[in-house]
Order: C-alpha cells, then structure tokens, then sequence
C-alpha cells in the first residue's frame, strides 16, 4: 500500500468535492462514493477519505478537514476512510465535521441517501465477510482505472493497524471483475490497475477458490480488447503458477511489478512479522528477470523500524541491489499505537529520518539507471495529462506536445531532464 494526497479541486456545489489520503483503493473508492452522493443529487458537500497508514497521514487529514471549513463554511463535512474506521470518536469530535462514516458504510448507496440522523456511522469492520463490486463508469482525471478485486487483510505485521481499519480478507468474484473492466474499456480506459489491501491473497473465500494469477488469465481472456493491465502491491512469497506463466507470457501484463518488501535483514523481518525472508525476495526478483529480463520493480520499505541497528539497515540498502530495485516508497517508521512493534524499542526520530532519506538518495540512483537504460528505446505512454505520460515500466516521461489524456502514444525516449525521460512521439 502507498501513502498519497490526491484533491480533485471540485468547486461546483452540485458535484462532490472529494480529498483522497493514502492508496489506490482509496482512491477507487472515493469514485464510488462520488457516484453515491451524485445519485442521491447532494449538493455543497465535502468528503475526506483519511488513511491510516501512518500517524503523518492522519495529521494531514485533520489539518485538511480544518482547512477545508474555512474555505466551504457551509459545506457538509463527510470524513471516511482507514483512520476514520479505527478513530471515529476522535475525528467526530472535531468541530468541523458533520458525519463520520465507516469503511463499509462509505459503500452503500443508502449512507448518502438519508439526511444524517448519527454523526458516526460506523459498523464491526471484522464482522464484514464479503466484498461487493461496484460498478464505476470512470476515473475524474485519471488517465487509468483502478478496480477493487480485494479487501482487507488476514495478517498482522507488527507495524501495522491497516487491518483494523479494512477488516478481515475477502475477494470480489471474478466475474463481476470481468464485468467492471469491460465497462471501463469502454469508457475509454486503456489502463486499468487491480488493486486491494492484499491481492496476493485473493480467491480461498470464493468458490473454487481461485488464485489471482487464474483471476488475472481469466481477466484477459474475457476482455481482448484491454491494452495494458497492472497489478498493485504484491507479496513475492504468494506467486502462484498462473501468475508466474502471465509474467513470461503475456505483454498486457505490464513489465512493472510493485513488491511489499518493507525492509532487507531477517531479524527485523521477522520482527515485523512479514512471511518472507531477505533470500525469498532476492530469488522472487531473479527468477521474474529470467522469465521477462525487461522487468522492473519497485518495492515500499520502512526505515528505522524499532531495534533497527546500521547494521541491519545496511542489509536493506544492499537488498536494493541485490533485487535490482528501480522505483522505491520509502517510509520512515512511524509508530501506530495499539500495534506490537510501538511497544518496542524504538529508534530515535532524527535517526529514522536520516536513514529514509539514505534509502530515497539510493532510490534516485537506481532511477536514473534504469532511466538511463531507455534511451533511444522505442515506448509506448500512457499520457495522463499535458505532455506527461508514464512508459510501460512507469518511467515518466514528457512528450514536448500536448497529448490527449488517456491515450497511448508511442515515443523514442531522447533524454532525461528534471528527473524524467524525455521523448518524441512516433508519427506514423
């Protein structure tokens, strides 16, 4: 999961203003609620949908609701999300909110059709089971789609409160899946993203009980007409045989995996709870590269996790290496409270922020190599706005013309300048 602020700068009162905190499926959400609160024809209204990922974020989303009533006095106030599930007393008590609404309640229709009788309305996230698809016609823009294929998490990494927030695993069937991408395509989508709190996990709670890798062959099967499909965050110790066939063979699948890492010594893996070992990640990589050697990676870690010595943060940096690593989210720790690792020994904040910005530094480094690699290459960029637009492995790039938004356009990469590529679109 990836922690970002996305604002869609709404100021027509009869369309929902909406400030997206923290992941993709955040983001895949707040269209859902958008379409909700259209419905039910809801005007001047303000929805904050809050992560929880760390306690940053959640600074920023009360910061932002406290904005935000400056600027919209009369607007009703709606705060929802991850942080919102685990704290609601703590977000209904600000005085600028109207409405506090759950994680499951944010998804049903009859949540934006009544005027709000409860400030919170916020129901057991555990005692959800299972995960329905909700059908959106599009992205306010967005030159991709994300689509939710699953929910919530059955493990309990020690540094993390996101299961609290999202409840307990479940799968959205395969065919409303289908469905849901068809109907993108057809809007326009030339990219679509699968994303969920664990997707490695998708499948045991549904009938047959898929893996993702038959989810995501059967996917392509059933929509030919899909040009590019990528996958959210995986954990590289739950590959399973389909996936890794799609990986060698299928050029839809986007040469650009994201990996769950975290960190790269033993000890603090397993301080973390994680299911894999620095050796598991290291081979996961090579055999990926053996398969497609075009591969690129990126991978979340966090800095500075308590009982974190240099030695052990050494062996994360080598990690990066080691797997070959292009594009990394780097976090500094933060402690969650009511999660084991902030009962552990924690290391000391300057030194937690020193080390992030350590790791970002080799970030940019293997960044610039990989982006070094291109030049001259022939790519095909999904253009999301202006003359920006991100290659087949994520790289991005700029076009020196305006493009329309959505479109695949194919370019010679000709430089780097700012930090991203630099191309000439291919005339035919």
């Amino acid at each position: 999961m990836t922690d970002t602020l996305s604002h869609d700068d709404t100021r027509n009162l009869a369309d929902p203003e909406i400030v997206t905190f923290g992941c993709r499926l955040n983001s895949y959400e707040s269209e859902v609620m958008r379409a909700h609160a259209r419905q039910a024809g809801l005007e001047d209204l303000v929805i904050v949908n809050t992560c929880a990922v760390t306690s940053e974020a959640e600074r920023q989303a009360r910061q932002t609701i406290r904005k935000l009533r400056r600027e919209r006095p009369g607007a009703r106030i709606v705060v929802t999300g991850c942080a919102a599930q685990i704290d609601p007393q703590r977000f209904a008590a600000m005085p600028e909110v109207d409405q506090v609404l759950g994680n499951q309640e944010k998804l049903q229709p009859e949540s934006w059709g009544l005027a709000p009788t409860e400030k919170v309305l916020v129901n057991d996230i555990m005692s959800v089971k299972e995960t329905a698809s909700h059908l959106i016609g599009g992205f306010e823009d967005r030159a991709r789609a994300f689509i939710q294929v699953q929910q919530g998490c059955d493990h309990r990494c020690t540094f993390c409160i996101i299961p609290y927030g999202r409840g307990p695993s479940r799968s959205v069937p395969i065919g409303a899946i289908v469905e849901q991408v068809r109907a993108l395509v057809a809007a326009g989508y030339n990219e679509v993203v699968l994303s969920g709190v664990d997707i490695t996990s998708f499948g045991p709670d549904l009938p047959g009980t898929p893996t993702l890798g038959q989810m995501v062959r059967r996917l392509l099967a059933a929509v030919p007409e899909l040009p590019r499909l990528r996958l959210s965050s995986l954990d590289c110790i739950e590959i399973d045989d389909d996936l890794w066939r799609l990986i060698e063979t299928e050029p839809r699948l986007m040469p650009h995996l994201h990996l769950s890492l975290q960190a790269g010594d033993d000890m603090i893996l397993k301080r973390m709870k994680r299911r894999h070992m620095r050796a598991d990640a290291i081979a996961f990589c090579q055999r990926v590269r053996s398969l497609r050697p075009d591969i690129v990676f990126g991978a979340d870690f966090i800095a500075g996790f308590p009982t974190e010595t240099e030695e052990m943060f050494e062996n994360t940096l080598r990690l990066v290496e080691e797997c070959g690593l292009t594009w990394l989210h780097v976090f500094p720790y933060s402690p969650r409270p009511g999660t084991p690792a902030a009962r552990m020994p924690q290391v000391d904040g300057a030194i937690r922020k020193e080390r992030a910005a350590r790791l970002r530094a080799l970030g940019a480094v293997v960044e610039a190599r990989t982006q070094g690699t291109l030049l001259g290459s022939t790519v095909e960029v999904l253009v999301e706005k202006d003359d920006l637009g991100r290659t087949e492995h994520f790289a991005e790039i700029r076009l020196g013309t305006p493009q329309t938004p959505g479109a695949l356009v194919r370019a010679v990469v000709t430089g780097i300048r700012d930090g991203k590529l630099t191309g000439s679109p291919v005339t035919a």
